[in-house]
Order: structure tokens, then C-alpha cells, then sequence
């Protein structure tokens, strides 16, 4: 082993679990333990992400075995901006059990019925990536008047995407006015090529004042790479007969609740 791993092992020593280590770091088990092992060693990121956590430096974790275990032993509690409040503690724990959400990355259109403008479907432009096995995205709203067609405004949101289950967990804030929180439950798509995913949001836009809302959504897959201005250029306000909708996306978008249900909710496609 070099001294890397073996300063390694001797301060993960100090904390309840190798398991604990990486969910409080955020990288994965697997890698990890390479990095015990001696078998890789870290990118710069990560080897700043480590020394940062065990309140070290980087040059730090190469000294020799002894020196290092000297130095350790009068800095036992982790500094740093890894160390987590307790709230977030929660969402770790969330984290370091949810399913690996890689394959949906890249670029859809989102849709759902405007809670403000009754009647109209939002098509929004919203890109998925993954970094050191953790999902997050960031979702824009070019919204123009459906009369006039002059621009409204623009509303941009940024959040976490992750897997728990059968289930794709979405949440996001809006990152302009930071007064708004959504959360989106999706089906996961096992097929080879995904075509569209949905699920049910819930939320409380500023524009209803202060009731809350929940509705259908649908996620279309556009692929890992395009042409981002002309995407941005189709999001906005539809009439859910404009022909520029897929009729099939539509109805997956539309809120009922059929006699005799007392939920909203919706089928797997």
C-alpha cells in the first residue's frame, strides 16, 4: 500500500464506518475503496474533497505513515465544508441509498398544466447531469404572453435527481427570487432508448399566492447533446391542441381524477 492509503485507512479509523466516510464525503464505495486499496488514487477533486473532510491538507495525506498518524491523532474531528448540519445528514442518508440515475442524463422538454395560466401546457428546457454518481439538474422557462406572444419572463430552477426504490425523486428550488420548492415523483424508464417519463409534481408558484398545487408531468428525452438556443426558443405557453405538442405527451399531462377516485395519481405508460 502506498502512504496515500495507508494514511487513508488510519483516519477513517477515527469515524463510526467506511460506509459513513463516503456518504458524508459523496464519493462512491466502490472508488473508495480503491483508493484503500491502493489500486487508484484520487483525481485532484477528490483528493481535496478527502483532505478537506479529515481536516487536513493534501500534502498532508502523503506524508509518511507515522508522521501522519501523529498529525491525525490531534485533529480527530472532520473540518471543513464536508461537515454536514443535521438536516442535511438526512438527505446524505437518502443519498447513499438511492440507485445510480446516470442513464437519464442529457436534455428534455418538461411539460405540465400552468398552475397560473389556466388552461395552457408549459413546455420548459431542462438538462440532467451526473457528477461523481450524483444527479442534479437545471430546468429554464421562457414563458411569453399567449396573446400578444411578448416575453413574460424567465424562471430558472436548479435541484437534485436520485432514485430511491422504483421511483425517481426530483426536487428543485427556484434560484432567481428563492421562493418556490417542487418536487416531482417519476417512473423510472428501463427500456433502451428513453422516450418520455412521467410522474406527479407538487409545488406552490408564487402567482397562486399562497395555495399549494400538484400535477401531471412529463419528461421528453431529447438526447445528451443539442442545439440549446433552438430549445430554448420552443419553450413556453401551448393551447393543449397546438400541434406542436404530442398529443400522446398531452394526455399523459392531464389532470382527472376518475368517479370514484379521491387521489390524483397516474399509471405507468
Amino acid at each position: 500500500m502506498s502512504d496515500f492509503s495507508d494514511n487513508l485507512s488510519i483516519a477513517c479509523s477515527y469515524h463510526r464506518s467506511i460506509s459513513d466516510v463516503c456518504r458524508r464525503i459523496g464519493i462512491n464505495r466502490q472508488q473508495f475503496n480503491k483508493y484503500l486499496s491502493g489500486q487508484t488514487f484520487p483525481s485532484r477533486h477528490n483528493m481535496r474533497r478527502i483532505a478537506d473532510f479529515f481536516g487536513v491538507t493534501e500534502s498532508e495525506m502523503l506524508l509518511d505513515e507515522a508522521r501522519f498518524a501523529r498529525l491525525i491523532g490531534l485533529r480527530r474531528a472532520p473540518a471543513g465544508p464536508a461537515r454536514l448540519e443535521a438536516p442535511m445528514r438526512h438527505v446524505e442518508r437518502l443519498l447513499a441509498v438511492s440507485h445510480p440515475v446516470d442513464r437519464y442524463a442529457g436534455w428534455y422538454f418538461r411539460y405540465f398544466f400552468s398552475f397560473g395560466n389556466v388552461g395552457y401546457v408549459i413546455r420548459s428546457l431542462l438538462r440532467v447531469v451526473v457528477e461523481d454518481g450524483r444527479g442534479h439538474f437545471k430546468n429554464v422557462e421562457v414563458l411569453h404572453d399567449p396573446v400578444s406572444g411578448r416575453w413574460t419572463r424567465t424562471n430558472k430552477y436548479e435541484g437534485v435527481l436520485f432514485q430511491l426504490a422504483d421511483r425517481l425523486q426530483a426536487f428543485e428550488y427556484e434560484t432567481t427570487a428563492m421562493n418556490s420548492v417542487t418536487q416531482m415523483t417519476l417512473y423510472p424508464d428501463y427500456r433502451k432508448r428513453i422516450d418520455y417519463l412521467v410522474g406527479i409534481q407538487t409545488g406552490g408558484p408564487t402567482r397562486r399566492g399562497r395555495k399549494p398545487g400538484a400535477s401531471r408531468v412529463a419528461l421528453e428525452y431529447l438526447g445528451p447533446d443539442i442545439d440549446i438556443r433552438r430549445g430554448l426558443r420552443q419553450t413556453g405557453l401551448y393551447r393543449p391542441d397546438d400541434p406542436d405538442l404530442r398529443a400522446d405527451i398531452v394526455a399523459a399531462i392531464t389532470n382527472r381524477i376518475a368517479p370514484g377516485d379521491w387521489v390524483l395519481d397516474i399509471e405507468e405508460p
